[in-house]
């Protein structure tokens, strides 16, 4: 029950990660120098995937796996599950995060002068210090060379999780889908790139 319970939350949090980007992830991928892109014609994702660690699917994680899919398909992969040249393998993660910023201001206090016989404005300084938490998301898409059981491609969005709605969740989960994919130039026996 107690696992149940800790997998409901965490696929929740995953929900309001993919689901609520507040503002555009900033995206990273690394390619394997050595690896030779133009001889990958076929995928399947890796079983079980990282995402799915609790031993079954969830709707959030159908829905990442359908714009992986989709984004590997519409550069000329083949779907094969029994015979494939890659993996895909699927992450994700949520981290709790404080930011701390200190700016220094100038504020002004008025005295009253018995000798100019008025008020006078005198200056002083401050720190004015902000404290921020936030929670951090990060998708990670690994692609792997199914014979040489070595990751080739690596793509990463971390972005700031705010408020969703549940019914734009699909929509921002293939934006985040998408804009992992939009650094990764290779296409199905491409030799070219």
């Amino acid at each position: 029950m107690k696992v149940r319970v800790v997998s409901r939350f965490v696929m929740l949090m995953l929900v309001l990660l993919l689901g609520a980007c507040a503002s555009t992830p900033r995206v990273a991928s690394q390619a394997d120098p050595s690896a030779d892109f133009s001889r990958y014609r076929s995928f399947a994702f890796f079983t079980p995937l990282a995402l799915e660690q609790h031993g079954y699917t969830t709707i959030t994680s159908n829905r990442i796996r359908a714009a992986v899919r989709m984004q590997m398909e519409s550069r000329g992969y083949r779907y094969d599950e029994a015979n494939p040249d890659l993996w895909v393998n699927l992450n994700a993660y949520l981290q709790d995060k404080t930011r701390v910023t200190t700016m220094p201001e100038v504020d002004y206090d008025y005295y009253y002068s018995y000798r100019a016989r008025s008020y006078v404005a005198v200056p002083y300084w401050r720190d004015r210090t902000d404290v921020r938490q936030y929670t951090e998301g990060t998708l990670n898409v690994d692609v792997v060379d199914v014979h040489r059981k070595q990751l080739v491609w690596e793509g990463v969005a971390v972005g700031t999780v705010g408020r969703f709605d549940p019914a734009k969740q699909g929509e921002k989960i293939d934006a985040a889908v998408a804009a992992i994919f939009a650094r990764y130039p290779y296409r199905a026996g491409d030799a070219s790139i």
